[in-house]
């Protein structure tokens, strides 16, 4: 092991020592400092120490080539400094390259999601369609907030809605968080995390009321669907997802509970749907078809329908309501809940939403109920404002203050 005094013209004139493969040269002023020469003329700066469980460990500050003395002196100084204070600086390199990229990464999170979220697919398009393309040869740590506030941005320049825009930031933040749970290098810091999302004022309200409630019911009737009648009342009566009714089985259901279990739901998770009468009454019209699980199956296949739109499509034009979307069915049903008179928080637990501002949108009020509500205000005053009367205005009958 010998010890030399490090200067520039030493390195340079360094040489291995006769009949040895490398000689390693040990400096006298820095502390586990070396310079490591081989017999092919190959020369190395490394800092070799012992970490903080006592094992010896050698860190390879750079070829001798490549960077000058002065400055690997320096190098070996401050991570001399870093080990006196606890820190193993091979350790954190090791570390360091062991941080995946973004595409590296999709793989594992892919297979992972794939086990449990109904979305899947969704977050494999976002990934493929707009992350991996900027990110995907990019290590975790290497991207920056910066630089998704730009692809946040441009997505929306390009055309794409706000909500797409926010989809991608919220798929990427969650593979942060879940990475960091699984303790990936590299995710220690959420470059998305003070990324500002998109407002989307774009949530699209359409309630039945009872007239086209009625005409639809009459519309369905007629259809050659002969399922499709049950279909529309129980979304109308219950609230549920159509594909959650479409895969839905008998053993799903308790009847005389009036309970409907869907074991899989949006969520991830199994919920509850509490069963009305006029739902059960629905469920007990409905003609079970020997050997088929299924509640409303194809009568063909005995399978779950992969789409309704056709006979649907048809039904709501005859019903004069060619805008009105299947899932507007489980929109009228929360709006009828709260004109009922119900609390959003039992709209939220009907509906299955796990966030209560998920259930805002659907706190649709009708005219007649807000009327009654500002009615009910003006009374809690206890003082008379004003006197209201009936005045004739052409054929109809207005309230004007006297």
């Amino acid at each position: 092991m010998p010890i030399a005094n490090f200067s520039a013209d030493f390195v340079r004139n360094a040489v291995c020592e006769v009949g040895k493969a490398k000689t390693d040269w040990y400096c006298d002023s820095i502390v586990g400092f070396i310079l490591e020469t081989r017999a092919n003329g190959g020369k190395t700066y490394s800092l070799r120490y012992r970490d903080s469980h006592g094992k010896q460990r050698q860190h390879k500050v750079g070829d001798a080539q490549s960077i000058s003395f002065d400055k690997a002196k320096n190098a070996a100084q401050v991570l001399r400094s870093r080990v006196v204070l606890g820190e193993s600086p091979s350790e954190v390199r090791k570390i360091k390259r062991a941080i995946p990229t973004l595409a590296e990464f999709s793989l594992r999170y892919m297979i992972f999601v794939r086990g449990y979220k109904r979305s899947a697919d969704g977050d494999d398009s976002y990934l493929r369609n707009h992350l991996l393309p900027k990110y995907g040869s990019m290590h975790l740590d290497e991207i920056t907030q910066s630089s998704i506030v730009e692809l946040h941005h441009g997505m929306r320049a390009a055309g794409y809605a706000m909500a797409t825009c926010n989809r991608v930031v919220i798929l990427l933040r969650y593979m942060y968080n879940l990475a960091r749970k699984w303790k990936v290098p590299g995710s220690e810091n959420n470059p998305t995390s003070a990324v500002q999302m998109y407002e989307p004022n774009n949530a699209r309200e359409r309630f039945l009321d009872q007239a086209e409630s009625l005409r639809l019911k009459a519309a369905i009737q007629d259809s050659v669907n002969p399922q499709l009648k049950y279909i529309v009342a129980i979304l109308l009566l219950c609230g549920n997802r159509k594909r959650e009714l479409l895969e839905a089985r008998w053993t799903d259901f308790d009847l005389e509970r009036r309970n409907w279990r869907i074991p899989l739901s949006k969520s991830g998770k199994a919920r509850h749907v509490p069963l009305s009468l006029a739902a059960v009454s629905v469920l007990q019209q409905i003609p079970r078809i020997d050997g088929c699980p299924f509640v409303v199956p194809n009568p063909k296949t005995k399978l779950p329908y992969v789409s309704v739109f056709c006979s649907w499509n048809t039904a709501r034009k005859a019903a004069g309501l060619p805008e009105v979307r299947m899932h507007d069915l489980r929109h009228s049903f929360a709006s009828n809940l709260v004109n009922s008179g119900r609390s959003i928080y039992e709209v939220a637990r009907a509906l299955g939403h796990t966030q209560l501002k998920t259930s805002q949108r659907y706190s649709h009020l009708n005219q007649e109920t807000m009327l009654a509500a500002v009615d009910a205000a003006a009374n809690a005053t206890g003082t008379q404002w004003g006197q209201a009367q009936a005045v004739k205005a052409g054929d109809n009958l207005v309230l004007a203050a006297v």
